[in-house]
């Protein structure tokens, strides 16, 4: 071959920006086929990267340059574009349960569960920003793991009717400066970003071909420092996951223990795979032979606990239930075992689980001759192919004027551009009104705010819903949602309102509707209840709202409340007793009665009876001594004087116990331990408790 390699004008340029070297890529697709013109691979001279992230934009930026020179003099070719990508190991992955109650129920729709995963999503976006303040992250995916009808399980809500749906979602996020550090990077090498996809994304594009994918399938790259995991499902990737452990920590525990530097141990892994027996030097020049299997035996516990995180992460992100099959690359992978553990902790088939190493090239042409394949280069090339089909790449789009940077899944929808926008997701759903909370005689009390209208979302000035397919530069309006009126409601309103207090009004009974009162004052049913009132459905009337009820003049009225005088401001309580008498009325009955009794003495002082034992006696049994009784009230003692018989009312008349100023919403009247009315009759040394509940 010439030192020059051909190249047609429509090839592409692939980097992988690893965290130990930088393999840049170049070659073109002919016939369905990638053909790799050219590849060149440089170690980072100082640790400018750690775990996938860039620390020193400059000096990755110096290793760039180097690739591309190298390469530009491989093919002849300036080199202007490059396609790029994230590595796995910096995506976050979060799981969130999230729940959305309907008043009443309803048939839910697409729309009520693109509803439901918005809000789960921005839970999730919430939770990650908690815990990483100083990042902003890019959500990249998201995935539902279980959707819950009225609380139970359930494969698929819509078209069921619910009171409650809920659901639990594993979202997938990466940092925005992840993004920005290796965009600065390329920019400083004197090129641009032409596509940007992920790494394990990229592994795919190789690894496990297009028409697999719509199986449930699981692609592991394990590597020096960190095993990255994505899953796929109906033709898509639906997951991502890391864990912090691979391949370093097996070479560190050879070192350990066989006393040789990194580098040494390294190999002393390799071999452990390939050769019958192992011959390595330590750090003070001796000699050492070893087996294999003493390797094996040295790492089976550690290999063990690798291989069962990853199959918990896999499950984890699955939906707590195994994929159908796990393929396996990067140079962590390969050790003997390895592959058997998982599939032991996943349950399936040893057959189901297997390393995609040197075989998955076969579909690539080489056109050097000194390229050694193996796994390494499944991830740079896959950068280059996922090129051509095109997908998973960063796309712009406009939100309400602002301009947003999304990870192009290939199921972009307006709802995810509205996400990474960072519009709150109450501004896209109708808002409830603010809820009017009042307190009912003591008990709080809850209306609820009217719903407002749901947000107009115009897509390239065409009416659409949430979940309408968005491409690069689509023009996104938001017409934010309206917040419904506030709670309200009338006193007229309140059911105690149309309930009745009963009075006995000369010797019949009266029906009143109950009062509302607020800080003692009287209110109509047409009051407006305002925030915080404190409500009170009176059990009492005045003397005058009690007259005035029954439509009877108090002018030239005497009225008695359980036997006591009363004035207009008296407090009459349910079941007491009320007596009125016109004043006219009652002086003539008066004289009448007056001259009765001058009438009957008249007629004591006439002869035949003046002699008259029977009525000597019935008029000397009407004149008796007035008693004193003794009560216990509220537990001190208390005379009552001035009559012969006494009922529980007299008490009012000897104990201070204020009737006119309510402390309560209810009279509380026990005699000796049980209820008591009014008019029941006392004895000596009764146990009386009054007070207001």
């Amino acid at each position: 071959m010439s030192d020059t390699i051909i190249c047609p004008d429509d090839f592409v340029f692939g980097l992988d920006i690893g965290t130990r070297n930088v393999v840049g890529t170049i070659g073109y697709m002919s016939h369905g086929r990638f053909q790799a013109a050219a590849i060149v691979s440089k170690e980072h001279e100082t640790r400018a990267m750690l775990d996938g992230q860039i620390h020193d934009i400059n000096k990755v930026g110096e290793t760039i340059r180097d690739v591309k020179h190298e390469l530009e003099l491989k093919t002849g070719k300036k080199l202007k574009e490059v396609c790029i990508a994230a590595a796995g190991r910096v995506l976050r992955t979060v799981m969130v349960h999230e729940e959305v109650e309907f008043e009443g129920e309803i048939r839910v729709d697409s729309e009520n569960i693109y509803s439901l995963e918005l809000i789960s999503v921005e839970k999730a976006h919430k939770e990650l920003n908690t815990k990483e303040e100083k990042y902003k992250f890019y959500c990249v995916g998201y995935t539902p793991v279980k959707y819950y009808l009225n609380d139970y399980v359930i494969n698929n809500l819509e078209g069921h009717k619910a009171e409650k749906i809920g659901i639990d979602l594993l979202a997938t996020f990466l940092p925005e400066e992840v993004v920005d550090g290796l965009y600065a990077a390329v920019d400083y090498a004197g090129l641009t970003v032409a596509n940007l996809t992920l790494e394990p994304i990229a592994a795919m594009n190789v690894a496990i071909p297009e028409q697999y994918r719509l199986l449930n399938i699981g692609l592991v790259d394990v590597g020096a420092g960190t095993s990255d995991i994505c899953l796929t499902k109906d033709g898509s990737i639906v997951a991502y996951g890391m864990i912090p452990a691979a391949g370093d920590e097996l070479t560190e525990i050879i070192a350990k223990e066989y006393l040789v530097d990194f580098a040494g141990a390294e190999k002393i892994k390799l071999a452990a795979g390939k050769k019958k027996q192992i011959t390595y030097k330590d750090i003070m020049g001796i000699t050492h032979k070893i087996a294999p299997a003493e390797v094996q035996a040295l790492l089976d516990a550690q290999i063990t606990r690798i291989a069962n995180e990853i199959a918990d992460k896999i499950c984890e992100l699955n939906g707590e239930k195994p994929v159908s099959a796990v393929f396996v690359v990067g140079g962590g992978g390969k050790f003997p075992g390895f592959t058997d553990k998982i599939a032991e902790r996943l349950q399936i088939a040893r057959e189901r689980v297997a390393v995609r190493g040197e075989e998955v090239l076969g579909a690539i042409d080489f056109l050097m001759d000194d390229v050694k394949k193996d796994a390494l280069l499944v991830t740079p090339i896959g950068i280059c192919i996922n090129y051509y089909n095109q997908k998973n790449n960063f796309i712009f789009a406009t939100v309400n004027s602002e301009r947003v940077k999304l990870y192009d899944n290939n199921h972009l929808s307006v709802v995810d551009a509205v996400m990474q926008s960072g519009m709150p997701n109450e501004c896209m759903f109708p808002r409830r009104g603010k809820e009017l909370s009042f307190t009912v005689n003591g008990k709080a009390r809850l209306v609820r705010g009217e719903t407002g209208d749901a947000a107009v979302i115009l897509l390239n000035g065409r009416e659409v819903g949430l979940n309408a397919k968005i491409a690069h530069n689509d023009r996104i309006e938001i017409r934010e949602s309206t917040v419904g009126a506030p709670g309200h409601i009338t006193v007229g309103e309140l059911d105690e309102y149309g309930s009745t207090v009963e009075f006995k009004v000369n010797d019949k009974l009266i029906l009143c509707p109950r009062f509302a009162y607020i800080d003692g004052e009287l209110k109509s049913s047409d009051y407006e209840i305002q925030q915080g009132d404190k409500i009170i459905m009176g059990n009492y009337y005045t003397v005058k709202q009690l007259f005035d009820f029954m439509d009877i003049p108090l002018d030239n009225k005497n009225v008695m409340v359980n036997n006591v005088a009363a004035a207009e401001d008296t407090l009459v309580y349910e079941n007491f007793d009320v007596k009125y008498y016109d004043i006219n009325q009652q002086e003539e009955e008066e004289e009448k009665g007056e001259l009765e009794e001058t009438n009957e003495e008249k007629k004591a002082d006439e002869p035949e009876n003046r002699n008259n034992p029977t009525k000597e006696s019935e008029i000397s049994q009407e004149v008796k001594p007035e008693r004193v009784l003794m009560v216990n009230v509220n537990d001190k003692q208390v005379y009552l004087k001035g009559k012969n018989v006494y009922t529980f009312v007299d008490i009012f008349d000897f104990y201070p116990f204020d009737l006119k100023t309510p402390g309560g919403t209810e009279l509380v009247m026990t005699l000796n331990g049980e209820r008591a009315q009014f008019t029941v009759e006392l004895n000596q040394g009764d146990n009386i408790q009054i007070y207001w509940r």
